[in-house]
């Protein structure tokens, strides 16, 4: 399995930072029985790894080495691999950027790396096969985009940043197929590469005969790009157990 992790955005709503905004440290982890700092982006890919990731793809810009150099090679039995998306150019293209890693029977997962959310092991809850969206309640739906359902968790429409949202459940990652990804690369490409967001292409998906579902799993989940987000993160983790250590990026220090 696949874990696409696009890392390759500014960082504009938390800057300035000396480093890229995935490497905040947020929370901490015990590594044998010593407490240690956390960067942000470990959360998404902690979390990958339970779901059963055995590659992830960090997609990254330019200026954004640190990353390679904190993570190296390999975390855990996962092998890690870096994609540069040459100038931003939206969550889209950030994506697709991996595609040519990927076989089209290879299952996906995707996450953004600036987020914290719980439960840890919300991505074993989407099934396989199909592109299926892991949604959380959020009090304002509107900063996000929110998923609309019908009876049979089938998705109608994701709401991206719409005021008034039909929905307070967001999606916070998603599953998917090589295949399918391919598919929703043709039809972006198809579209002129207008779309930024996921949430635009999938809602053309969807006119076009294409399936989504939503799985509501998700209980937490906190946007850690702003101040604001940063706060309630560390509010967040306060409140659950100190985690132990799941996995150790290659190039963390140890000592």
């Amino acid at each position: 399995m696949w874990g696409i992790v696009p890392a390759a955005g500014a960082g504009t709503r938390i800057q300035p930072l000396a480093f890229s905004k995935e490497l905040l440290p947020v929370g901490s982890r015990l590594e044998e029985g010593v407490e240690r700092p956390r960067a942000v982006s470990e959360y998404l890919v902690e979390r990958m790894l339970r779901a059963g990731a055995d590659k992830v793809c960090f997609v990254i810009s330019p200026g954004k080495s640190d990353i390679l150099g904190y993570y190296g090679g390999e975390i855990g039995a996962a092998r890690i691999c870096y994609v540069v998306q040459p100038k931003p150019a939206g969550l889209c293209d950030s994506i697709f950027r991996a595609l040519p890693l990927i076989a089209p029977d290879e299952p996906v997962v995707v996450g953004l790396p600036d987020t914290i959310w719980f439960p840890e092991d919300g991505l074993c809850a989407l099934p396989d096969g199909v592109l299926s969206f892991l949604l959380f309640p959020v009090e304002r739906p509107e900063f996000f985009d929110a998923v609309v359902m019908d009876g049979d968790d089938r998705v109608r429409e994701i709401q991206v940043k719409q005021p008034g949202a039909e929905s307070k459940w967001i999606w916070g990652a998603f599953k998917l197929t090589g295949a399918i990804l391919a598919d929703l690369h043709g039809l972006w490409q198809e579209r002129g590469r207008r779309d930024e967001y996921i949430g635009t292409l999938v809602n053309a998906w969807i006119a076009r005969g294409g399936e989504a579902r939503g799985v509501r799993a998700g209980e937490a989940y906190v946007d850690v790009g702003t101040l604001h987000g940063y706060r309630e993160a560390i509010h967040v983790l306060e409140e659950r157990p100190l985690d132990g250590v799941e996995v150790l990026p290659a190039g963390v220090a140890t000592t």
